[in-house]
């Protein structure tokens, strides 16, 4: 029991690691090697957890949305403002993926299936959330399933212009200015 306990910390530690470097050096020039190092183990002590590069993506990316909107998490638009402030206060992990979602867009890069699938489901879950919000129509007339790709696009984009000019981008204000103009004219 407390082998397992410590090979989860070490696996742990090792996706964490790996955050770092991939945010430093995005996925195509983080090394096993590196990632190793930066936790303190020989390549083949870091091959006995994570048996291929691969591999440790996977779990770098599984890891990052655990913090975030899984699938199972019902999402309200007041919830999405306190993530966008929560990313905030974390640009490593935002840094890590925006640096793999804009590698993943290339052809055979390991991380392009998952993102895929990843968009498709919070579509879904957008689109859901806007629904439960708004009802059938947006106070602009677009649907819920119109609607969900922009909201996904805003806050990705958020995360890119602000990991760029963090002084010049406030991202949690930003995103409140777009949760208004979603709501449309005030009744003032």
């Amino acid at each position: 029991m407390a082998a397992r306990a410590r090979s989860e910390e070490r696996r742990a530690e090792i996706v964490r690691s790996a955050l770092e470097v991939i945010a430093e050096r995005g996925y195509r020039g983080a090394s096993l090697a590196a990632v190793a190092e930066r936790v303190g183990l020989t390549q083949q002590g870091l091959l006995h957890h994570f048996p291929t590069k691969e591999a440790l993506l996977v779990a770098v990316l599984e890891e990052r949305d655990q913090w975030d909107a899984t699938p199972s998490r019902e999402w309200r638009l007041d919830l999405l403002g306190s993530l966008v402030e929560y990313n905030a206060m974390r640009p490593g992990i935002v840094q890590t993926f925006s640096a793999l979602l804009g590698e993943s867009v290339t052809d055979e890069h390991p991380a392009r299936d998952f993102f895929t699938r990843r968009y498709a489901t919070v579509r879904g879950e957008m689109a859901r959330m806007l629904r439960a919000e708004f009802g059938d129509r947006l106070p602009s007339g677009l649907t819920p399933e119109q609607s969900a790709p922009l909201l996904v696009a805003v806050l990705d984009g958020l995360q890119y212009q602000w990991l760029l000019d963090p002084e010049a981008v406030d991202m949690a204000e930003a995103f409140r200015g777009f949760l208004l103009l979603l709501q449309g004219p005030s009744s003032d």
